[in-house]
């Protein structure tokens, strides 16, 4: 009798140790790393500060992208940028990787700072220059609805090899999926 009582309680002890780590398991489970919800297209006009060793300009600035968000506070983007539409000569453009953190305020209005790293060339006046740009930027995020927010931010590009920078004013939508 004592062998089938303790039989029953090790079997018992044996079943409740099982479903314990199945609903572990189930109450940890990974979620998956990319989803399309955190992908995300980025649009923005603005204007430009532009500064060389020769010259300095305002111009219209056009840019646009793709990211993908990775949480509430971490997204990443690559993006192009073209300053100087409509300007014979003056012109700067780029193409960057961007990481911004965004802080959380549990509100519509998200604020963040970023920082990107590409290729930049400029052309001022037939002095051209080219090489490995650096951008730094801030802003304000505003959500209009779930998948749309509009963006409102500065950045600073610069050229790193020359004396080509810009101070930018940025506006801008983006819309993810």
């Amino acid at each position: 009798m004592k062998f089938i009582t303790k039989a029953l309680l090790g079997l018992g002890l044996m079943a409740s140790l099982t479903s314990t780590a199945a609903l572990a398991a189930d109450a940890y489970a990974p979620e998956p790393v990319v989803t399309a919800a955190s992908f995300y297209l980025r649009g923005e006009l603005g204007w430009s500060w532009l500064n060389t060793e020769n010259n300095a300009d305002s111009v219209f600035l056009l840019g646009g992208g793709v990211g993908y968000k990775f949480n509430e506070n971490l997204r990443t983007d690559a993006r192009i940028d073209y300053a100087g539409i409509g300007n014979d000569h003056h012109d700067f453009g780029s193409v960057l990787g961007n990481v911004y953190f965004d802080i959380p305020t549990q509100t519509v209005v998200t604020p963040y700072v970023g920082a990107g790293i590409g290729y930049g060339w400029s052309d001022d006046r037939g002095d051209e220059e080219s090489g490995v740009t650096y951008a730094l930027m801030a802003g304000v995020e505003v959500n209009i609805t779930d998948n749309l927010s509009a963006d409102v931010g500065y950045r600073f590009r610069q050229i790193i090899s020359s004396e080509t920078y810009a101070n930018e004013a940025l506006v801008g939508l983006r819309y993810g999926f």
